[in-house]
């Protein structure tokens, strides 16, 4: 391909446009809403306490410093010879002092940060990357190494820690990119102008905050080329518009299948395009689905809490499917926050002696608050406190900030490596329908907030049986049903060994599945795809990490285990019933009318 000829003229009109975008940025940040930076994270008492245990640590073993900067001088006096050999044309070795650098916590194998070949053959380049990679580790080494620090102060730190790394990665910046600055030679600055323009257009469409767009939102249309399995709603609340999907094979089993999802992001996880979608795949195994598809709730929901999705959601959906299938029982599935739900209402049914439900499949789902992964990081009390008065002013919590919070969580993919793309290469979003549907958030009703926070991830109140709903006491131990659970390897959201770990407290036979990738990945994860696999254990449960050591693993996906094991469950064959039911007309074809909401800001 021809380069493009160095052109000064365009070069210095392509940065008089930067000047304008400057002050279109200008205005945008401008009318940014203020709020409490604490919603960003932790609040400034821990850092000041996490600065002065740091401090006194230092003050009492004043060699850990001494050693940290040691190390650090050695391999920049290595790094910078190195460096020095390349310019003059020397063989490059990685044992000029005898020893490794240090051991490199950021394998460029694995880095798409580093694939550019300069990063390694050019002298400045590649001393600012091994000086990074130097950096990050002592840092990450240093901040390890902090005595008197709790489990959860100490997991904090080692986030932060990261997200310094991530953020201050050469990769992020224009002068230290050297496939930023490659391609605006080329293109005149051309991708410069492109990328302050994706970067002001994000910032306007955010109101004035930082949320980078991670996919191209024209690539997709809900109901065409996306959530496009056929079906309709028949029952719709304040709450949830309830899915059913039209049988594909000749004959269906007689058990119906119910999903509820998290009802942070909208349904369609389980229906993206046609070729990964788990709900057209359990269609096609002759199962009858139905599909909770939650509301965007506004101000008026500010009243609505976990009583409300509990009544007015999960036990409602359970008796219209039951309804609209003349059967007593049904099968159901709870995903992530919809798994924490659908275990509360089979413990309440359990209460009253209801057996409405006869199975229950749990995907990425935690019982077990103690560890929250990350997302501890996020959830203590200043932080409560900030939630609780923004929800209460504003009566829902907003998706923007349940967006940039998980987003965080994955700093380095969901974060700084699409802005470098969109901002410093100048490039248009790709078109990814998962990433299209993390892009998709939903507010949440303030009560309901509140109430999941505090009393069930901070207090864990379901294991510790603390948690009161419609003036009763859910006990996890009171289920019975036979359950198939799926966690994930990577999960930052819902950790594997406290997925597992909370499952364990019920009562009824447990089939546990072990998903190679991470929270979405690792379920949305079809057969045809010969991606990910999976690892299984008949062996009684008694830890993570006895479990995992007995596993088996397997190739391919979860998907077809879990089908055989629903078969079981789902009574016999039946003809696929021709039409719809006289006591539930069809109300819109599916996607139906609430996934097309979006949230107020």
């Amino acid at each position: 391909m021809t380069q493009p000829r160095h052109d000064p003229d365009l070069l210095a009109a392509n940065l008089d446009k930067l000047e304008a975008l400057i002050v279109r940025l200008t205005e945008a940040v401008a009318r940014r809403r203020q709020s409490d930076t604490d919603q960003a994270g932790p609040g400034p008492d821990f850092y000041g306490r996490l600065a002065a245990t740091y401090l006194a640590d230092l003050l009492a073993h004043p060699e850990k410093m001494i050693e940290q900067q040691v190390h650090l001088w050695r391999g920049t006096l290595l790094n910078y010879s190195k460096a020095i050999s390349k310019s003059v044309g020397q063989a490059d070795s990685d044992n000029a002092g005898g020893e490794p650098l240090h051991n490199n916590p950021l394998d460029k194998s694995q880095d798409s940060r580093f694939k550019n070949p300069l990063w390694d053959t050019h002298p400045y380049f590649n001393f600012i990357k091994s000086q990074y990679e130097l950096s990050a580790k002592m840092l990450a080494d240093s901040m390890a190494g902090v005595d008197e620090l709790g489990q959860r102060d100490r997991k904090r730190l080692e986030f932060i820690s990261r997200q310094i790394a991530d953020m201050l990665a050469p990769s992020n910046f224009l002068g230290t990119n050297p496939d930023a600055i490659e391609k605006a030679i080329e293109t005149n600055g051309q991708s410069l102008v492109d990328g302050l323009e994706n970067f002001v257009r994000d910032v306007e469409a955010s109101g004035g905050n930082f949320a980078v767009t991670l996919t191209d939102p024209s690539a997709f249309q809900v109901g065409e080329n996306i959530v496009s399995t056929p079906g309709e709603v028949v029952f719709r609340n304040r709450l949830f518009e309830l899915i059913r999907y039209t049988p594909t094979t000749d004959e269906v089993y007689t058990t119906p299948l119910l999903i509820l999802p998290p009802w942070i992001n909208k349904y369609y996880v389980l229906d993206l395009k046609p070729e990964n979608s788990f709900v057209r795949y359990a269609v096609s195994r002759g199962f009858v689905v139905f599909v909770v598809s939650w509301v965007n709730p506004d101000e008026t929901y500010a009243d609505v809490g976990l009583d409300t999705y509990l009544e007015e959601g999960a036990l409602a959906a359970i008796e219209v499917v039951k309804a609209y299938a003349g059967v007593r029982r049904v099968n159901t599935i709870g995903y992530c926050i919809g798994g924490t739900l659908l275990a509360i209402a089979m413990a309440a049914l359990a209460a009253k002696g209801d057996k409405s439900i006869k199975a229950a499949t749990f995907l990425a789902t935690l019982l077990d608050f103690e560890d929250i992964g990350d997302l501890g990081v996020f959830v203590d009390e200043s932080y409560l406190k900030v939630i609780e008065a923004e929800t209460e002013e504003l009566g829902f919590l907003s998706a923007d900030l349940m967006a940039r919070t998980f987003s965080y969580l994955r700093a380095k993919d969901l974060v700084y490596s699409p802005a470098v793309k969109s901002y410093l290469l100048g490039e248009a979003p790709a078109a990814f329908d998962l990433l299209f549907w993390n892009s998709d958030s939903t507010n949440l009703p303030g009560r309901m907030a509140r109430e999941y926070l505090r009393d069930v991830c901070l207090n864990n109140g379901l294991t510790k049986n603390t948690i009161e709903i419609d003036g009763a006491t859910p006990h996890l131990t009171d289920i019975e049903n036979p359950t198939f659970a799926v966690a994930t390897l990577s999960d930052h959201i819902a950790p594997w060994k406290a997925s597992f770990r909370g499952l364990a407290t019920l009562s009824g036979s447990k089939t546990l599945i072990l998903s190679e990738s991470g929270h979405i990945a690792g379920i949305v994860n079809p057969p045809a795809a010969k991606k990910y696999g999976y690892w299984t254990n008949s062996s009684e449960f008694d830890s993570p990490a006895h479990w995992q050591e007995g596993a088996t693993h397997h190739r391919g996906s979860w998907w077809p285990t879990w089908a055989q094991w629903l078969r079981q469950k789902s009574g016999k064959r039946v003809p696929a019933p021709a039409g719809g039911h006289p006591d539930f007309p069809g109300l819109a074809p599916a996607p139906g009318t609430y996934v097309l909401q979006r949230p107020k800001k």
